[in-house]
């Protein structure tokens, strides 16, 4: 359940094995005789010209497009742009490859793995293996390699590789180690140099690659460690000859302008070293500091639906080839929780989380903010992963100076506007064009902050970096709101469902819903926090149009009289007020969650991409249709979305890599046992008809309780372990109740399934 194996090397790069530590990545194919160890970074960015990252100046023409689209000129704004061609954000990219090129005979015995509690890749084979993990602690890549023919003293533990023997490993003409940055889509101009320095315990390797046209670049070192062993200089690397039987190798990464200092970088690896120790003795230093800090977060929730034991010995590409059942879920929300961790620390995870093996990563491989990025980190409050949520925080914070440049440059406006494309480096919004006019989406920054939100309700706390956000997202609404509409509402004009258009307009308009929901709740966050300024703000809030029914029943995408659906796409933008707001839900608006949830059945599902299928999920589960959501679920895993290192891709057939369906499925299974507001704890709101039993234990909820859950024979027990005193409205398949929670006291519950 906790970890996941093959029986074969990794053919391609996406269906390597993943370590990560939020910063380094490192994508492990675990071959023998040929290994690669593939480096990325949060910072491996295209760099882009600062003068092409400018947000586009529109502010002195916004007054003549919202008269223009108040008087129903559907068509007004397919011109508000400055001119400019679409131009994408900084591509990531992967830094090199580790390469280590051992002789010898046939390989007896195969096997490499994952272990998702401690984040060690490692392979073993008759006579030889190797590990990996990228350490959380000490910021480094962490290699382990035996020598073929040769008797190891490895780091041991069960399955360690290069346990005494030789079963094919031939005394050899010994081991090249190098650093490769020969990746495919490598641009043709990056400039490339090497170093190898041969020492009595080993060799220095480093790699220089600086970008086409510029002085930015990024410089990769490893240290080799292999006391005893004769280091030659080969080609851009060096040959290992002589006794050692286990060799160390310790690499990073950096992005820098101008010349990268290589001595400082060294001198930190060996500094790692503490002076002395064998390799397999370092290694576990290392490793214990690392698997500290990993393995506690990775193991405050876990799930199990009673999985068959003969399928969860099975080779992660043979269960998934099942297409469902419990083995798999149980092994994929294990495997979205482990990559999810390691995706997340300088930065949240990318469309491609934190890995690539191509230079040319669809969609720049960058954070796309109007749906992809909140799903992936849709479990981080419930599933206890804080490290995640301050990932978060550091791209929102971090970018707040360039969504106040959006704000004044776009709209003439005080506070933020937040992008809808970034590449981690600019928060400014360049990445438009006509049929994608990203640049005028100002439902974004409430987006962005609602998981922030939602950590500040688990934990009991808020960031003042929250509450100066939500002012200023708050103040952009003040000047923002100007305009009115039909019955003296303040109209949303201009306005953006991504990346939807009505069926009779283009694709900006007035009053989406989206932006609507996120207007109202901005307001009503701010002023919640803001006592000050409170009543003002709901003022605002309650001045904003309602939601609107179509003639269909269905929760309208657009509030706008006269825009008409078009119903047939992978966005669920509309249903935002849903999931994840909560603002419209079955106990509190029943009316509009029945309205809702006729727009989420008439709802298609476009291109199959995986984000639609499981963000519908969402949104079902939210409305207590375990059926619909469950058939959601199903989608994604019949549809071959997974590799066999249990990353995703974007389409089915295991089209574009692609971390969406990978990070969100553990926030669909969580949502379906377990849901929870500031003042509601919902148990079992949509539980699949094919789980009859199961345990989901460790769900945090937003009233600052632990939730640990067990069902099966028709019966459920949940125990609640509260941190701070609440009074909570209890919904569970049984009815309402309410619960009077203390800090320290437990309470169990126990109730029907059904």
């Amino acid at each position: 359940m906790h970890g996941t194996w093959e029986a074969s090397p990794a053919g391609r790069w996406e269906d390597a094995f993943l370590g990560g530590n939020g910063r380094h990545g490192a994508l492990v194919f675990g071959d023998p005789r040929d290994e690669r160890v593939i480096v990325t970074h949060h910072a491996l960015v295209t760099p882009v010209p600062p003068a092409h990252t400018r947000p586009p100046r529109l502010a002195g023409r916004l007054r003549e497009l919202q008269d223009r689209l108040l008087a129903g000129d559907t068509t007004a704004a397919e011109s508000f742009t400055d001119g400019r061609p679409l131009r994408w954000v900084g591509a990531f990219h992967p830094g090199f490859a580790v390469r280590v090129r051992r002789d010898g005979g046939p390989v007896r015995g195969y096997r490499r793995e994952v272990d998702f509690a401690t984040g060690v890749v490692r392979a073993v084979w008759a006579g030889g293996g190797s590990r990996v993990f990228v350490s959380r602690a000490d910021d480094v890549i962490v290699q382990w390699e035996s020598l073929p023919g040769r008797p190891s003293r490895g780091p041991g533990g069960a399955g360690a590789p290069g346990a005494r023997g030789t079963g094919g490993g031939a005394a050899a003409s010994g081991v090249y180690v190098a650093l490769d940055a020969r990746l495919p889509g490598a641009p043709s101009g990056l400039a490339v140099a090497h170093g190898a320095v041969p020492a009595p315990d080993g060799a220095l390797l480093t790699l220089r690659a600086r970008y086409p046209g510029g002085d930015e670049a990024f410089t990769g070192v490893t240290l080799v460690v292999a006391p005893g062993a004769a280091a030659e200089r080969e080609g851009g690397g060096v040959r290992l000859r002589g006794a050692a039987s286990d060799v160390l190798l310790l690499t990073r990464v950096r992005r820098h302008t101008g010349e990268g200092d290589v001595h400082a970088e060294a001198a930190a690896l060996r500094a790692l070293l503490d002076g002395a120790g064998s390799p397999a003795g370092v290694y576990r230093r290392l490793l214990a500091r690392h698997e500290e800090a990993h393995r506690g977060a990775y193991e405050r929730v876990a799930l199990d639906l009673g999985g068959d034991p003969a399928e969860r010995a099975l080779p992660g590409s043979a269960l998934l080839e099942r297409r469902g059942g419990a083995a798999l879920l149980e092994r994929l929300f294990a495997a979205g929780r482990y990559h999810l961790l390691s995706a997340s620390g300088m930065l949240p995870p990318r469309l491609v989380g934190l890995w690539t093996g191509d230079w040319d990563t669809a969609w720049s491989g960058a954070f796309t903010t109007n749906a992809n990025l909140n799903l992936q980190t849709a479990s981080a409050a419930a599933a206890a992963l804080p490290e995640v949520v301050r990932a978060h925080a550091a791209l929102v914070y971090g970018q707040l100076p360039h969504w106040r440049d959006n704000a004044r440059a776009v709209f003439g406006a005080r506070g933020v506007v937040a992008p809808s494309h970034t590449d981690g480096v600019s928060g400014h919004s360049y990445h438009f064009e006509r049929a994608y006019p990203l640049h005028l989406w100002t439902a974004g920054a409430d987006w962005l902050l609602l998981p922030l939100l939602e950590h500040a309700e688990t934990a009991g706390r808020a960031d003042p970096r929250l509450v100066s956000a939500l002012a200023e997202v708050a103040l952009f609404y003040e000047d923002f709101l100007t305009r009115t509409g039909p019955g003296g509402r303040v109209a949303v004009v201009p306005s953006y469902s991504p990346e939807n258009r009505p069926a009779n307009a283009s694709w900006i308009t007035v009053d989406a819903t989206m932006d609507i929901a996120a207007a109202r709740h901005a307001l009503t966050a701010a002023a919640a926090h803001l006592p000050a300024d409170a009543e003002r703000l709901r003022a605002l809030a309650a001045r904003l149009p309602e939601y609107r029914v179509n003639d269909d029943g269905a929760l309208a995408e657009w509030a706008w009289p006269g825009l008409a659906e078009t119903y047939d796409h992978r966005h669920l933008s509309h249903l935002y007020p849903v999931w994840p707001l909560g603002e419209i839900n079955p106990y509190d608006t029943p009316e509009l969650a029945r309205a809702a949830h006729r727009a989420l059945r008439l709802r298609g599902a476009e291109n199959d991409s995986a984000h639609g299928h499981l963000h519908q999920g969402l949104v079902a589960a939210r409305l207590r249709d375990g059926e619909r959501a469950a058939g959601a679920l199903r989608r994604v895993l019949e549809g071959d979305f997974f590799h066999a290192s249990l990353m995703s891709s974007h389409y089915p057939g295991r089209d574009v890599y692609n971390a969406d369906a990978a990070h969100t499925l553990p926030g669909l299974l969580i949502e379906l046992l377990v849901q929870s507001s500031p003042d509601r704890l919902v148990l079992l709101p949509a539980l699949p008809a094919g789980w009859p039993r199961g345990a989901l234990r460790g769900v945090r909820t937003r009233f600052g309780a632990r939730v640990d859950l067990r069902w099966g024979d028709g019966r459920c027990t949940a125990s609640v372990r509260p941190s701070r005193a609440a009074l909570v409205e209890l919904r569970t398949p049984a009815g309402a109740d309410t619960l009077r929670l203390a800090a320290g006291r437990d309470v169990t519950l126990t109730l029907p399934v059904r």
